[in-house]
């Protein structure tokens, strides 16, 4: 029953120069080789832009070098923050009454 079958063929010939004639039927049947080309270079192009990410990520991970001891020291080193003096909270309706 799923057999694609000579006269199968043959009937959809049939229609399809029905429906779009015969003149319209090879300037179709190029567009769609020419679109079928731009999707395979583009999955072409996609395929080797991930195999070209990969390369670069593991040259820059070879080229990691630490950081001397004492620079890594100087530059993470915490700061203090400044000293402030704290003056205790003052009542606001003390306050006034000293004005």
């Amino acid at each position: 029953m799923g057999a694609l079958k000579p006269w199968h063929i043959a009937v959809l010939v049939v229609v399809l120069i029905l429906l779009f004639g015969a003149k319209r039927l090879p300037d179709a049947a190029r567009s769609l080789g020419r679109s079928l080309r731009i999707i395979k270079a583009e999955t072409k192009s996609l395929h080797d832009d991930d195999d070209r990410d990969l390369a670069e990520k593991a040259d820059a991970q070879a080229g990691y070098q630490p950081l001397p001891p004492n620079t890594a020291q100087q530059q993470y080193a915490p700061q203090q923050p400044p000293q402030q003096q704290y003056a205790p909270p003052v009542d606001p309706v003390q306050r006034v009454r000293d004005n």
